[in-house]
């Protein structure tokens, strides 16, 4: 018998800093993907806040791992669902996100965005198509 493949979202609530949540739900999502899970990503509160460009962590004393979400793209993760009003609530718009991309294969690899800005609804929508969903 077959295993089927559900599907993973990973839920991303907190700052990137000042605790261990964000690194370890990364940690996890490439895990997973290296396993050849479906897995996307969705970032609402201050956990939009992971995928800000320009991130400095100098002054904290903490290793800035946000280049890691760049890698995404390599291991099939190229769902990266990011609320809208988080985002107008904390004075952003994706413009002051990373560009996060995959190459798709099917299209001779075409570069395409791995982001996608949602409204609260359709995050809710989303999140309720998961086979699996793990907040962090």
């Amino acid at each position: 018998m077959s295993e089927e493949i559900k599907n993973f979202l990973y839920l991303n609530r907190r700052a990137p800093y000042g605790t261990i949540y964000a690194w370890e739900s990364l940690e996890v999502v490439l895990i997973g993907a290296a396993f050849d899970q479906k897995v996307s990503l969705a970032f609402v509160d201050d956990g939009v806040f992971q995928i800000a460009k320009g991130q400095d962590t100098s002054g904290i004393g903490m290793k800035n791992f946000s280049p890691t979400y760049a890698a995404l793209g390599d291991y099939d993760v190229h769902q990266l669902f990011v609320e809208k009003e988080s985002l107008e609530e904390r004075g952003l718009t994706v413009d002051d996100l990373m560009h996060l991309t995959w190459e798709d294969e099917d299209e001779d690899w075409a570069e395409k965005d791995s982001i996608q800005v949602v409204s609260r609804l359709e995050l809710a929508e989303i999140i309720a198509a998961q086979d699996v969903v793990f907040s962090f």
